[in-house]
């Protein structure tokens, strides 16, 4: 598990690094710069000519110092001062004296074509107002130029805390941030411009958030050691019994990508809850599963029943289409089944006119929403909704009692307190049946014990590794989502053995 801060937790930690622990701040400074100019030359960056942008704040200071040691190291290199002066830091301004005392003088006219790498040091973490006027022609100029670009600690114009561009942003080619990664750099469209984010540890402690550590954290793959393993002296009843209500008539598919998928994450037994007209499709595409089928309303209540009685979890929605149907059966399994439950697709458009049955359920609710699916939902335009995940998924997860799963470029997972930001997965996902895929992950999980939040959150990183292997197997353009299903036995299985 990784943290990810915000930029009022970083100054938090950086703050009592200085003050409690006594390093002082022109220690973390060289550290910093050292860091930056490792990984200048660890990334084999052009550095025949290298131009430093800095600003007033302790970013620029940072700056400075990089430019100093380059210029150590042998590197032509030029400082660029863009702040003001009476705005300087303590800090920067020890800086470029000590610049000037080695010869390093500010230049003022830096041309096109003239430097093969620049080095941003303008702005840091703490900027959150829109950039605008010389500073914003500066970024401009800056994206404009063929020169590599590395940003220090995170290109300037880029909103540590929700990744938003503020105005405009440097385009960095490398990120080379320190202590932690910031939400910023892994939200996009923040992520985007970050380039190759490399984290380095400089001295700087968290001791000053033990009393309060960071709610946003990801992924590695050592995490997928928390799903339980297979145990010898065990049998199909072990590993859950799930039931995924979907399908209607021309859309097995959904119930066939969720089953599927549910089946190659380990559940002992599936079963598909869906129409008679989908039996020998099904039966013919996943024989493994176990199939209730229905004709009419009558007869589809009282199997309904019975299903649920039989469950450890359930996922409802995918494919099930808009209809007074659905509606029925979705208000049944709310107000009489007291086990966890996966709501996606269609069971959240029907939601979306019927929210107070979340208040009247026992389920333990996980919603798995797109954004278009949590704009009919929530009633938050879309453009609000992107430019904050985060305050989009934790205002609906504490709204209802859920878990919520807002699904996206950079899926988010919150339940309105803890905040899991995903980094697995790739484009090749951005395609019709993952999320029927993700449901059946989602039940699986659940099934098998496991808590609703740490369900949804290693649930939706399982599947974003799925979709890596499945794109390294069939490329980005080519992988279908039943490569994707499959995909997820694989993952588990390489997980397994090391």
């Amino acid at each position: 598990m990784e943290f990810l801060l915000n930029a009022s937790q970083m100054k938090q930690c950086d703050g009592d690094t200085i003050q409690k622990i006594g390093i002082p701040s022109m220690v973390l400074m060289e550290r910093a710069a050292l860091a930056v100019k490792e990984e200048l030359f660890r990334e084999n960056l052009d550095l025949s000519s290298v131009l430093v942008v800095c600003g007033s704040g302790n970013n620029g200071g940072d700056g400075l110092a990089v430019a100093r040691l380059l210029d150590e190291a042998g590197v032509r290199v030029s400082v660029a001062f863009v702040g003001k002066e009476a705005s300087m830091t303590e800090e920067t301004r020890l800086q470029m004296k000590i610049c000037r005392n080695c010869g390093i003088k500010p230049c003022s006219n830096f041309r096109d074509g003239e430097y093969t790498t620049i080095v941003d040091a303008v702005f840091g973490i703490g900027i959150n107002r829109n950039i605008e006027g010389k500073y914003a022609d500066l970024i401009r100029w800056i994206n404009q130029t063929s020169a590599s670009v590395a940003a220090v600690d995170i290109p300037s114009g880029v909103s540590a805390d929700t990744g938003k561009i503020l105005g405009t942003a440097v385009r960095a080619d490398l990120t080379v941030t320190f202590a932690y990664r910031k939400l910023g750099q892994i939200l996009y469209p923040g992520a985007e411009y970050c380039g190759k984010v490399t984290r380095r540890d400089i001295g700087i402690t968290a001791d000053g958030l033990k009393n309060a550590m960071p709610c946003a954290f990801t992924y590695h793959p050592d995490d997928l050691s928390k799903i339980a393993g297979r145990r010898p002296y065990s049998n199909k009843g072990t590993y859950g019994k799930v039931l995924l209500i979907s399908g209607s008539h021309c859309m097995a598919g959904a119930a066939y990508l969720a089953a599927l998928s549910a089946c190659c994450c380990g559940s002992g037994l599936v079963r598909i809850f869906t129409q008679e007209c989908n039996r020998t499709i099904l039966q013919t595409l996943i024989p493994e599963a176990v199939l209730t089928t229905y004709t009419s309303p009558e007869e589809c209540m009282e199997k309904l029943q019975a299903s649920l009685k039989w469950a450890d979890a359930a996922g409802i929605g995918p494919g099930m289409g808009v209809s007074p149907q659905t509606e029925e059966i979705l208000s049944y399994v709310l107000h009489h089944f007291a086990k966890p439950l996966v709501i996606d697709a269609d069971g959240l458009n029907v939601l979306a006119g019927k929210k107070q049955w979340l208040k009247e359920t026992e389920a333990k609710i996980i919603l798995t929403p797109h954004i278009g699916e949590m704009e009919r939902f929530s009633g938050s335009p879309k453009a609000e909704i992107l430019e904050n995940l985060m305050e989009a998924a934790g205002r609906e997860a504490s709204r209802w009692g859920a878990v919520c799963v807002l699904k996206d470029a950079r899926t988010v997972v919150s339940d309105g307190e803890r905040y899991y930001i995903n980094t697995s997965g790739n484009s090749g996902m951005a395609a019709g049946g993952s999320g029927d895929v993700l449901t059946g992950i989602l039940c699986s999980l659940l099934g098998q014990r496991m808590t609703v939040f740490d369900a949804a959150s290693l649930g939706v990183y399982l599947h974003g590794l799925a979709g890596d292997l499945a794109a390294r197997k069939y490329g980005e353009y080519g992988m279908t989502a039943g490569q994707l299903a499959k995909a997820v036995g694989d993952v588990l299985k390489e997980c397994s053995s090391h």
